[in-house]
């Protein structure tokens, strides 16, 4: 299996904020946001391993500032880290306000897929090449992110 370079999946998406997209505050509904996140770091996940994913969790997400009707809503993805059959995929949102062209950092998340094979198991991905100081950064940051969930994993109960 080839490994591949973080450009090669790297992906950016532009949204606009419509009516229907907003809540009672005239500001984006957080789920909608979620929805458009996920999108776009499933089609990272599907371009670095070529196959089916299914998102296994989602790290950290975080809502930096709101995002208005009518804005400009730019994601940016990227994959951080693989492991054997699991791929870490940080996704970056800025909103711009179309009138103004003023920009502001919106939200931050980081979520894990996994690849799929035909018959539905997880299967290897290929590996990481790391060029840049930054995807070294980020993948030792990921890596940690990594062992901590692993390690909630086993200290939360099974039972609800």
């Amino acid at each position: 299996m080839k490994s591949k370079k973080v450009s090669e999946s790297r992906t950016t998406t532009t949204q606009v904020v419509y009516p229907n997209d907003v809540n009672n505050n005239g500001t984006l509904y957080g789920g909608r946001l979620l929805d458009w996140i996920d999108t776009i770091g499933g089609v990272v996940a599907k371009r670095h391993c070529r196959s089916a994913i299914v998102t296994a969790s989602i790290d950290s997400l975080s809502f930096l500032s709101p995002i208005c009707q009518r804005d400009i809503v730019n994601l940016e993805a990227w994959i951080n880290y693989v492991g054997r059959t699991s791929m870490e995929v940080e996704i970056r949102v800025t909103s711009e306000d179309p009138i103004t062209a003023e920009t502001s950092k919106t939200c931050r998340a980081f979520i894990t897929y996994v690849a799929m094979d035909d018959e539905g198991n997880p299967k290897e991905v290929p590996r990481l090449i790391l060029e840049s100081e930054e995807d070294k950064r980020n993948f030792a940051m990921a890596q940690e992110r990594r062992n901590e969930r692993l390690n909630r994993r086993h200290l939360e109960p099974v039972e609800w």
